[in-house]
C-alpha cells in the first residue's frame, strides 16, 4: 500500500472525513507482479478518528459480499497492527456533492442529474431487495461517487445496518447519519427501516432539483433547512419553477420536472408509509430519463 500511494504522500490525497484519509493509488507490476496497472482509492482509517473498527468492519463486510454496478467495488483490505486500510475502485469524477455545488460555475446538466438519480436509486433498491435486506443509513451527495463516464455508485458503508427480518417492522438503533438527510421518525425514535433511506433519497433528489444543500446556514433563516422550505412548494407548479436551479434553464421538459418534483414530495412524506418503495422509485425514474433531443444537454 505504501508503494501504491507513494508512501501516503499528501499530493495523493483524494479526500478526508471522520474515517481518516482517502488516497489515490496505483496498483501495477511493482506492487503486485502480473497485475494490470489500475488506479484505486485507498481509505486509511484514523485510529483516533470518529469512525472506529466497527465501521471499518461494517464496510468490509457489506462491500465484500455485495456486488452491483451501482455500488463501489471493494478490491481488497489490509489489517496490520493498528493499520486499517480498504482498497476500492477509483471513481475518477469524484462525488456528486463536488459537481452539484461547485466553487466554479460549471455544474451538472439536467440529463446527468436524472441519470445519477436513477443509478443511485438502483443501488438503494438492490440493498433493500437483497436476500438479507440492508439499510444504507448515510445516503447523501458526498457518498454518491461518479466514475469517468458519470455512472453513479454508492460508497461508504460504515453506517449500514441489516434490515428487519421476519415479523420485525424496524431495527432499533442509536441515531447516526447526517443532519438534514435523516428521516424524522428515525431521529425521534431510533426506529430504522428502509423507508429512512427513501427519505434521504428524497432530500438528495430535492438538492438536484433546487441546486441547494440540505442545510445551508448562509441562506435566510426560513430557508436554512431545504426540506422544510421547499417541500411545500413542490406541488405548486408556479412556485416550483421559481425555486428550480436556475443553472438548468432550457434543459428540461416542464412536464418531466413536475413529475420529478412529485416523486421528491412523496419520498419526503412525514409518514414513512406514504413514501414509495425504492423499486417503485426506480421504475418512475426509468420512465423519466431524457430521450432523443433531450439528450443534447448531456
Amino acid at each position: 500500500m505504501k508503494l501504491a500511494t507513494k508512501h501516503f504522500r499528501r499530493d495523493q490525497v483524494l479526500g478526508e472525513g471522520g474515517f481518516g484519509i482517502v488516497y489515490k493509488g496505483v496498483i501495477d507490476e511493482q506492487v503486485r507482479p502480473g497485475y494490470k496497472t489500475s488506479y484505486v482509492a485507498i481509505k486509511e482509517l484514523d485510529p483516533e478518528g470518529l469512525q472506529g473498527d466497527r465501521e471499518w468492519l461494517a464496510e468490509m463486510n457489506y462491500l465484500g459480499q455485495l456486488r452491483h454496478p451501482n455500488l463501489v467495488k471493494l478490491i481488497g483490505y489490509c489489517c496490520e497492527d493498528e493499520h486499517r486500510l480498504l482498497v476500492y475502485e477509483y471513481m475518477a469524477s469524484g462525488s456528486l456533492e463536488k459537481h452539484l455545488f461547485p466553487r466554479m460555475c460549471a455544474t451538472l446538466t439536467w440529463s446527468r442529474r436524472m441519470k445519477v438519480a436513477l443509478d443511485a436509486a438502483r443501488g438503494l433498491a438492490f440493498l433493500h431487495g437483497a436476500e438479507m435486506p440492508v439499510i444504507y443509513r448515510d445516503f447523501k451527495t458526498s457518498n454518491i461517487l461518479l466514475d469517468a463516464d458519470f455512472n453513479a455508485k454508492l460508497s461508504d458503508f460504515g453506517l449500514a445496518k441489516d434490515g428487519p427480518i421476519g415479523d420485525q417492522t424496524h431495527v432499533s438503533t442509536r441515531v447516526l447519519g447526517t443532519y438534514g438527510y435523516a428521516a424524522p421518525e428515525y431521529v425521534m425514535t431510533g426506529h430504522l427501516t428502509s423507508r429512512s433511506d427513501i427519505y434521504a433519497f428524497g432530500v438528495v433528489l430535492l438538492e438536484m432539483l433546487i441546486g441547494r444543500r440540505a442545510i445551508d446556514k448562509t441562506r435566510p433563516s426560513r430557508e436554512y433547512n431545504l426540506v422544510e422550505w421547499a417541500r411545500p412548494l413542490l406541488t405548486h407548479d408556479k412556485k416550483l419553477f421559481k425555486i428550480l436551479d436556475p443553472r438548468l434553464e432550457g434543459q428540461y421538459s416542464s412536464k418531466i420536472v413536475v413529475k420529478v418534483a412529485s416523486l421528491a414530495y412523496q419520498c419526503l412524506s412525514q409518514n414513512p408509509k406514504g413514501r414509495p418503495l425504492m423499486s417503485q422509485v426506480v421504475e418512475i425514474l426509468e420512465a423519466l430519463q431524457p430521450q432523443g433531443k433531450d439528450m443534447i444537454s448531456l
